[in-house]
């Protein structure tokens, strides 16, 4: 049994699969071109809350472990069935379809910026979300190998191009420009939440917790080393891009990182980066196929989705998730999403999301902590609630800061609230009329822990089936 465990490098390797994404290096270079290197400074103010925010998400898995569902069942405890539903469809399995699908248009992007194909850069996205799909059905086991090889091949690539880059040892020209372009506090503070997009997804490792060899030690480290290790990486690459890229030029380039890899070291770097663009978003769309269909299937066992996401193939993959991940992904690229002028919009929409979803997720741990005090615990996030509360606070003020631009954000404000209105009316049908409980009570974490045992569900749906039979008979 202990052989399919993921040992701690596959579990690095699983948060480090989300955070590291080719829509990444684009934020990084449009924050690094705005400011310079003082964007570093934002880097790392968002990497800390984030690390706040897995702690938590580390405590809440260690009170309520090998929980498919993640944060829908834990705010199912804390809060109730509409906040949970609605927190999870929206700051989850929306988001992640939207930077998911985001991911694959600058894949096919970057394809034909380099190698002008004439081929539709949709038909590559469709291509790659059909493979990953056959490998995701295959199981955890199949997932796991692909993650390593490609997670420390991608971080490999962009260490050693940061490093020939801040040494100045490229074939091409070295840049004369300034290090820093702002030393403003408010403009640095401004692109935080640009720089949050560059540290999501340590929290991928939550629903593959059951498969992690020691999780109590590895579901922890697992998660706050994926996020300085890339934090380390994407310093370097910052500081490489500086002596071979105009900053104005990388702002304003939807893929820096080839345009870096072609002004250091010419076709050769232009083709290392395209490598690094495969790896990046089979890294990225390979965790999230993997994970989202198990939350699904955590959340169904719940009765926060229908049933059929529970069913599992011969290889224990819950196939109909996966295939619904993949379908909807291949249907908004195939629509179109492959134009650049959309990527940003829909990069920074889906952080608002997942900022969202990360608040929930601490305000959660502040709940646990007063209501259930004496619960145990085997972590705990240090210095009381200080982490959570920073976490909390720290999302807020990404949120608030989305954009500089006060008519983008204003579109993104009503995106994500034209989402959630429809979220809120389908949660209260759902959890009324489906689910038949209370909208905001919640319950019992005893209750919530038993719905992972098949006899629960057999049990529910025996009282539900004698209720509905008294109710004929009278």
């Amino acid at each position: 049994m202990n052989k399919s465990k993921l040992k701690l490098p596959s579990v690095i390797a699983t948060g480090m699969g989300l955070i590291v994404a080719t829509s990444c290096l684009m934020s990084l270079g449009q924050g690094a071109g705005a400011i310079g290197v003082s964007f570093i400074i934002a880097m790392c103010i968002a990497c800390g809350i984030n690390i706040c925010t897995a702690l938590s998400m580390a405590e809440l898995n260690a009170i309520m472990p090998a929980l498919t569902g993640g944060l829908a069942q834990y705010t199912l405890t804390c809060m109730g069935p509409f906040i949970s539903l609605v927190t999870m469809v929206g700051g989850y399995l929306v988001c992640n379809a939207l930077t998911g699908s985001a991911e694959c248009a600058m894949f096919g992007n970057s394809i034909n910026a380099v190698f002008h194909t004439g081929i539709p850069s949709s038909v590559f996205c469709v291509i790659l979300l059909v493979v990953l799909m056959i490998v995701n059905l295959n199981g955890v086991d199949m997932f796991a190998k692909i993650q390593n090889i490609v997670a420390y091949g991608l971080s490999a690539s962009l260490v050693i191009m940061g490093v020939l880059g801040i040494l100045g040892i490229g074939t091409g020209e070295v840049v004369e420009q300034p290090w820093v372009l702002s030393y403003e506090p408010k403009e640095i503070l401004s692109l935080v939440g640009l720089a949050f997009f560059l540290f999501l997804g340590a929290e991928f490792i939550i629903p593959v917790a059951k498969d992690v060899e020691n999780p109590r030690k590895n579901v922890p480290r697992g998660m706050v080393l994926s996020l300085l290790i890339v934090l380390v990486m994407q310093i370097l690459v910052v500081l490489g891009m500086r002596n071979y890229v105009p900053w104005g030029e990388l702002a304003e380039n939807t893929s820096p990182h080839i345009l870096y890899g072609n002004n250091m070291l010419g076709s050769a770097g232009s083709v290392w980066m395209i490598v690094v663009s495969i790896f990046a978003v089979v890294s990225t769309v390979n965790s999230v196929m993997s994970s989202l269909p198990y939350i699904c299937a955590g959340m169904a066992k719940i009765g926060l989705l229908p049933a059929i996401f529970e069913k599992r193939n011969k290889k224990g993959a819950p196939y109909i998730g996966i295939l619904a991940v993949a379908v909807v992904m291949i249907l908004i690229n195939a629509t179109g999403l492959s134009s650049a002028d959309s990527l940003s919009f829909l990069i920074l929409t889906g952080c608002v999301f997942w900022m969202i979803s990360y608040i929930i997720s601490n305000i959660n741990v502040i709940i646990l902590r007063k209501r259930a005090p004496k619960v145990p615990r085997t972590f705990k996030a240090p210095f009381g609630i200080l982490m959570p509360l920073v976490g909390i606070f720290g999302n807020l003020f990404m949120i608030w800061n989305i954009d500089g631009n006060p008519e983008t954000k204003k579109s993104i404000f009503l995106l994500c609230g034209a989402v959630f209105l429809l979220l809120s009316v389908y949660g209260i049908l759902w959890t009324k009329f489906v689910m038949k409980r209370k909208l905001f009570q919640p319950i019992p974490m005893q209750e919530v822990m038993a719905m992972e045992n098949e006899l629960y569900l057999i049990t529910r749906r025996n009282q539900k089936a004698s209720q509905k039979a008294n109710k004929i008979k009278l």
